[in-house]
């Protein structure tokens, strides 16, 4: 099949490059229209109780989540007929913009007490969108920060809530991604220039990395046709996109210029490179589409967003780097080496210092093993203190209006009245007494401020307890778990912003041993198909998990106990990290980490099949490959390095991670461990039974 895509790209090189142009240009089209699209929000389970209620409520009760909430101030108190005037028509200004359904404040409330300040000098104002749900109510958000946030008459505004900070979020995204991409493509490109020492084999693999992340954003922008993608999958399908699509396009020029330099002519070195380079493409990429595809068993729109955008991001890249890439390469033939920088890169070495590294390592491997888990077991130490949480105004920058706006409401308010936790009973009129009996139980549990008064539709009943923490904290969870502890009457479900985070943590846990199940059967399987081998799967997944530990060890130290700020710059510690950033960066450096070993290993293989005993093959493969893994993996990590820049800190989180993740994964794994472990079990590397030989490729 290879040989096949080698000669095609050979043979109709013109076609298949005016074919990618035009599909380049219509996906890029596509792509212009995505981001609008995108949904800052996502995080819930949709297959809870918390989702239940907020139907029943919305359906029985016409119960909906306010779009914006503003805390209106003033230095007079709430109650002043000056004040009373500015809020009415405040009030009256905002329920004439387009987009608003209705308004509630305290005033239009009868001076409702729940939507006063402790100090009476502040009060809450409702908006409530249009929009079916909440978070498609974005543009409103951004009218309503626009227009009233700040001075309005006496009065001070603060703008925050759902669609708010929905809008927030995506303009600060995009803000920070066009940042991080003017950052990351120039350095790239010094890095290629260092790596390859010529102007166009330099260029050549930002083809694929551009032409990865316009073809995913315009199957994203299919995808948002269908279902919800979170607004945080943008910078994914950046970073993946152009550390992906460069690896494979690295791993194709390198070894493009190697058949040149070995005295075949452009249409033999195309068909060699592709049956060679092309199949370890490939295979790289099913193992990471297999390993970033485990996201989409996640019940929250969050996760999955990041499995459409990982699996479309691998599987353009493989696209782009076996078919357009080649016949480019054809097109460009002998001139790759043209326009020399650096000399000594133009023609790799068969014995070099990578060689020379994996020799060594191959002569103290117990003393490298013994080092190398070490340190890495000192890196991971700081993972025992991990807490989690989830996101909320938080992740952006301290002086963001949105930011400051949560800050303030938490301040002034006695308990979150914009966040109440909300019980529904269908049949609550038949249980009158018990239900009494309940509320009282329920407004005895530490952290609940009070419990509002019953409503009735029908037979159904419903009521509200307000709380005093953030609702999406462990704090919030805990409480949460103590009250469905206590016997309730028949039927009651329970809603509410802290419910919908206990379920969505809950729905994570109960997830996660089906994703990692999916992770590392897919992985074993596929290894083994690659190596026909038992023992390599089974080592490069253990060592996967090792270098995970030590990746969340430094993501602790970093983001929870407030180390290297000055690297990661600032942002407001929670002291927690965000449970599904974590399951994302775990993921896709699982993924990355996996195709590094595909790299290396497809070139020891192949040094093995063609005579050579353990040692010769390890350090000739290591030699052939340790370079192009160790630019892959600096590249990569520029390109997610990037999102250090950001103010929002779960891109930060994902940047930092990342980045760490693949540069420890191609130094200490890929150039101490693997050869060291490929030494000590030496020609046992190799073993499989016989009867299951015969389901192997051959390198």
């Amino acid at each position: 099949m290879f040989e096949k895509l080698g000669h095609l790209a050979v043979d109709r090189r013109k076609a298949v490059l005016a074919i990618f142009i035009v599909v380049l240009i219509a996906f890029g089209a596509m792509a212009g229209l995505a981001i609008p699209r995108l949904s800052g929000g996502g995080y819930s389970n949709p297959n809870s109780d918390s989702a239940k209620a907020s139907i029943y409520l919305a359906q029985n009760f016409h119960v909906k989540d306010p779009a914006v909430i503003l805390e209106v101030k003033s230095p007079l108190v709430i109650t002043d007929p000056a004040v009373i005037a500015s809020a009415t028509a405040l009030e009256k200004s905002i329920a004439s913009e387009t987009g608003v359904l209705k308004t509630l404040s305290f005033w239009s409330a009868g001076n409702s007490p729940t939507l006063a300040s402790k100090n009476q000098h502040a009060a809450y104002l409702f908006i409530y969108s249009t929009a079916s749900d909440v978070y498609n109510a974005t543009p409103l958000g951004k009218l309503i920060a626009t227009k009233y946030s700040g001075s309005y008459q006496n009065l001070k505004i603060f703008v925050n809530g759902i669609a708010a900070t929905n809008s927030a979020l995506n303009e600060k995204i995009s803000k920070d991604l066009a940042l991080a991409e003017g950052i990351s493509v120039p350095l790239i490109f010094a890095l290629l220039l260092f790596v390859f020492g010529g102007m166009i084999a330099s260029a050549t693999p930002l083809i694929v990395g551009v032409g990865s992340i316009i073809g995913s954003l315009g199957i994203i922008y299919l995808i948002s046709l269908a279902t919800g993608v979170s607004i945080f999958a943008l910078n994914l399908i950046t970073g993946m996109g152009l550390g992906l699509g460069i690896d494979y396009a690295l791993l194709i020029v390198n070894r493009f210029r190697e058949e040149l330099h070995h005295g075949k002519n452009v249409e033999e070195a195309i068909v060699n490179t592709v049956k060679t380079a092309g199949k370890t493409v490939f295979y790289s990429g099913l193992t990471v589409f297999i390993t970033v595809g485990s996201l989409i068993f996640f019940p929250m729109m969050f996760l999955k967003s990041f499995g459409y955008a990982g699996m479309s991001v691998v599987a353009v890249a493989v696209l782009v780097a076996l078919l357009p890439f080649p016949a480019i390469l054809a097109l460009i033939g002998t001139n790759i080496d043209k326009f020399v920088v650096r000399k000594s890169a133009i023609t790799p070495k068969a014995d070099g210092r990578w060689s020379q590294t994996a020799r060594f390592v191959m002569r103290r491997p117990v003393a490298v093993v013994v080092l190398s888990l070490t340190v890495l077991a000192i890196i991971a130490s700081p993972v025992r203190n991990i807490a989690f949480s989830q996101a909320d105004a938080r992740v952006m920058p301290a002086s963001s209006p949105i930011a400051i706006a949560a800050s303030m409401a938490t301040q002034d308010f006695p308990g979150q009245e914009g966040n109440p936790i909300e019980f529904v009973i269908p049949n609550g009129a038949a249980f009158e007494s018990e239900l009494k009996t309940y509320e009282g139980k329920v407004s005895a549990v530490p952290g609940i401020v009070r419990v509002g008064p019953e409503q009735i539709a029908d037979s159904a009943v419903r009521f509200s307890a307000i709380h005093s923490m953030a609702p999406r904290s462990n704090e919030a969870e805990a409480m949460i778990k103590v009250i469905r502890d206590i016997a309730a009457p028949p039927g009651t479900v329970i809603g509410g912003v802290a419910a919908d985070y206990a379920d969505t943590q809950n729905g994570i846990a109960k997830t996660l041993p089906w994703a990692l199940g999916w992770i590392a059967i897919g992985v074993l399987i596929l290894l083994f198909l690659f190596t026909g081998s038992i023992i390599l799967p089974i080592k490069a997944v253990i060592l996967n998990i090792i270098s995970l530990g030590a990746m969340m060890g430094a993501l602790t130290w970093i983001f929870m106990d407030g180390h290297l700020g000055w690297i990661v710059g600032s942002f407001t510690n929670t002291h927690t990290i965000d449970t599904s950033m974590v399951i994302l960066i775990s993921v896709v450096t699982f993924a990355l980490s996996m195709d590094y070993e595909v790299f290396l290993l497809s070139r020891i293989k192949e040094e093995h099949e063609s005579g050579k005993e353990n040692v010769d093959a390890v350090a000739t493969g290591l030699q052939r490959s340790g370079r192009i893994i160790t630019a892959a993996a600096f590249l990569l990590a520029i390109a997610f390095a990037a999102f250090l820049t950001s103010g929002v800190t779960n891109i930060k989180t994902l940047g930092f991670g990342v980045a760490f993740a693949v540069i420890l994964d191609a130094s200490v794994v890929r150039a101490l461990l693997v050869p060291a472990l490929m030494r000590l079990f030496g020609e046992r590397n190799w073993w499989a039974p016989q009867w299951m030989r015969r389901f192997t490729i051959s390198h």
